[in-house]
């Protein structure tokens, strides 16, 4: 299980090796994804608090990057926060989550990509629920739910 600590180690020093990589010119990524999804993954923007179709969903399934399908994280680690977007404890994998130390908007967070891809999905935060203590906030345009049947 990742924590705080590690979430550091791997922003501060080097991301664990994806299972495989997508790489697309910008011109592709924008036939393949919405102008909002464009504008979240590709130009990591933001999507407004409470806005997002994934927000308030808890179905069983898994949470893919909308750019790459790549499985990101899972429902059963899935928690309302309280904070408007949908918050996860851990990834699905190790090696699924890219982090990367932000300082726009005068303040230090951590970046949270899919490894795969390199879509822009949130930030991680050290104010999650035990046992990680971690918060995965991610924006819900960079997700597809992929139910389980």
């Amino acid at each position: 299980m990742l924590n705080w600590k590690d979430v550091i180690k791997f922003a501060s020093h080097g991301n664990p090796e994806p299972d495989r990589r997508v790489e697309k010119t910008e011109e592709e990524w924008k036939e393949l994804l919405t102008a909002e999804q464009f504008r979240v993954t590709r130009k990591k923007g933001t999507e407004a608090p409470h806005s997002g179709a994934l927000c308030s969903i808890y179905d069983a399934g898994k949470y893919n990057c909308v750019c790459c399908d790549t499985p990101l994280f899972d429902s059963t680690i899935k928690f309302n926060s309280g904070t408007g977007w949908p918050s996860f404890t851990q990834p699905i994998k190790e090696n699924a989550i890219k982090y990367e130390k932000d300082t726009s908007f005068g303040t230090v967070r951590v970046e949270v990509m899919c490894n795969t891809c390199d879509a822009h999905q949130g930030h991680v935060f050290p104010d999650g629920p035990e046992p990680s203590g971690l918060r995965y906030c991610i924006n819900s345009v960079s997700l597809t739910l992929q139910e389980e049947k």
